[in-house]
């Protein structure tokens, strides 16, 4: 594992002149200008201040040279967000030093000041994507047909300007260019000047011809799909709640409408909070009338903190509601998540157990005797959370479905049994009696998965119940599964069901009954009960646990007591 602390390094370097300012200044470019993304903390907003503050110290004509330099590397939206920020000079040498890929140029144009998206309109290796978007907020190709494309910036010190030359293409009947157009003479001007003029005139003849292609266009494709509605956008707003960027299928009829006002997202603009599922209705053209549903994240300065707007998507309420189907690719990546955050905590206290089980075993030479207890209680706590890791982690795979338990078959009435012997012989806990199996109960589950989920509701109950108390559990068979009805202690049978499945006291002594909790413990079993194919619910003042059951070819179920008619009176779900 390493620690990158190179950012950390260059803070440390205190800027006591213009020279020792600019190393730094080039150093935390170079430094935020490849870091992720992603990439967040206290550590990096103090880089971005600092970088503020040398803004400020550096002229503007030195900063900027700086960001010409051939080995920078500008990869970060945000720093060239800053950057695009600045005076014209800087933001023009930062913009065509970027290094952005297309999707992010897309995310960042619409929150760059207007001259800074007509500077970058003059880069030739942008993405079709961010093309097509500079050309919908009305920022083109600003060369007229004919004329070479811009250069790069030069330097600040520019050198005197040499005569510019410009290529005229040849007319029709005309006699063909000049070989040369450096030379200053009077009939060169003019030609050049009238060269000038009919480039002009064929630019505005041109605009004029897309302009009425244009208008007689609706005419024919807005037949093609009549009434399709509008089922999403994205959407920009500024610092006052206004809508300033939109996608351009719907940027002319939501652009200046305020998210604010009295409705409900007045709180979330005046207070640049995010919005969360806050219903908009929106009056105007039918595409986008009625209700909306948006959701949106503030945006802020990347230097000053100050707030700049929200940045979010309008759904409609129909759409939000109606789930999509496939649902299990963003539930298996939730899963996904909290399995990586458990090997991330796994792996360290796996290192403190180790070291903790060397020193109390005392393998590496002689260990008083004081640091040999220390360090098997710290073994043991660490032993106690890889547990409770390996708990969470089973929960989340049985409730995603990326869990099935081992199939196959043993008689649960065995398996209780011989758990309840084992608890029997403790004289702090509660009574615990099995009735009702005198008769098999097979069930179709692993033997070692059922009592691994009968043994955490017997430790979950027993942990709870106060020494002495009676909790009778009783086995029956109803239709084609086996009940397994388990009374409820006194603690937990005064416990709503809210309280009881999602409580966080934990069990008083009884090991296997989780260190989370009794309501985990209980939701564990029941989820574990439900990949089995079964159930575990709260009736009353017992737990039933339902499992599918095997058949018996020995035995009439239909003339045991406990299975006739009468003695049915409670339902399982």
């Amino acid at each position: 594992m390493r620690y990158d602390d190179r950012l950390a390094t260059a803070l440390r370097l205190t800027p006591v002149g213009q020279g020792v300012a600019r190393i730094q200044f080039r150093q935390l470019l170079d430094l935020l200008g490849t870091l992720p993304v992603d990439e967040q903390g206290e550590m990096v907003d103090l880089a971005y201040l600092r970088l503020g503050e040398l803004g400020g110290r550096i002229p503007a004509a030195d900063r900027a040279a700086i960001l010409r330099q051939p080995g920078l590397r500008l990869r970060a939206p945000r720093l060239v967000a800053a950057l695009a920020g600045a005076e014209p000079v800087v933001s023009l040498s930062a913009l065509h030093s970027a290094q952005l890929s297309d999707e992010q140029w897309i995310d960042l144009i619409p929150a760059l000041p207007l001259a800074s998206r007509g500077t970058l309109g003059m880069r030739r290796d942008l993405g079709p994507g961010a093309r097509a978007l500079l050309a919908r907020l009305g920022i083109g190709d600003p060369a007229l047909p004919g004329t070479p494309a811009p250069k790069e910036p030069a330097p600040v010190a520019m050198a005197p300007a040499a005569p510019i030359q410009t290529e005229t293409p040849p007319e029709p009947t005309a006699k063909p260019p000049r070989a040369s157009s450096y030379q200053a003479s009077p009939p060169l001007a003019e030609d050049t000047i009238g060269a000038l003029v009919r480039r002009i005139e064929a630019f505005r003849q041109a605009r004029e011809n897309n302009i009425a292609a244009e208008a007689a266009r609706p005419a024919q494709s807005k037949k093609a799909k009549p009434g399709q509605p509008i089922q999403s956008f994205d959407f920009a707003s500024d610092g006052e709640g206004r809508i300033v960027w939109a996608e351009a299928r719907v940027a002319p009829m939501v652009v200046g409408y305020g998210l604010g006002g009295n409705g409900p997202g007045a709180n979330a603009v005046r207070l640049h909070q995010p919005f969360r599922a806050v219903m908009i209705t929106l009056a105007g053209a039918p595409a986008i009338a009625g209700e909306w549903q948006v959701d949106a994240v503030p945006r802020f300065d990347p230097l000053g903190g100050r707030y700049i707007g929200h940045l979010g998507r309008f759904r409609r309420p129909a759409a939000v509601a109606a789930p999509p189907a496939p649902a299990a690719p963003a539930q298996d990546s939730e899963t996904d998540r909290l399995r990586q955050l458990l090997h991330e905590l796994r792996t360290p206290v796996n290192a403190i157990q180790g070291f903790a089980e060397v020193i109390q075993q005392q393998l590496f030479g002689p260990t008083p005797h004081e640091y040999r207890a220390l360090a098997a209680v710290v073994a043991a706590d660490s032993a106690l959370m890889l547990a409770g890791f390996e708990e969470l982690d089973r929960y989340a795979r049985l409730e995603s479905g990326s869990l099935a338990l081992a199939g196959g078959e043993c008689d649960l009435a065995t398996a209780l049994d011989a758990l309840v012997s084992r608890l029997a012989g403790d004289d702090r806990g509660p009574a615990l009696r099995l009735e009702g199996h005198e008769h098999p109960c097979p069930v179709a589950l692993d033997g070692t998965e059922a009592e691994r989920l009968c043994w955490r509701l017997l430790a979950t109950l027993a942990g709870n119940g106060a020494a002495g108390e009676a909790l009778p559990i009783r086995l029956s068979h109803r239709g084609g599964a086996v009940l397994a009805m388990f009374t409820l202690p006194q603690t937990l049978a005064a416990l709503s069901d809210e309280a009881l499945f999602h409580g966080a006291a934990p069990a008083t002594h009884q090991p296997g009954a989780g260190m989370f909790g009794t309501g985990f413990a209980l939701r564990l079993a029941a989820a574990e009960a439900r990949a089995a194919g079964g159930g575990l619910i709260r009736e009353g003042q017992q737990l039933l646990l339902t499992l599918p059951g095997l058949t018996l070819p020995m035995v009439n179920l239909s003339q045991v007591p406990e299975n006739r008619p009468e003695a049915c009176k409670t339902p399982v779900a």
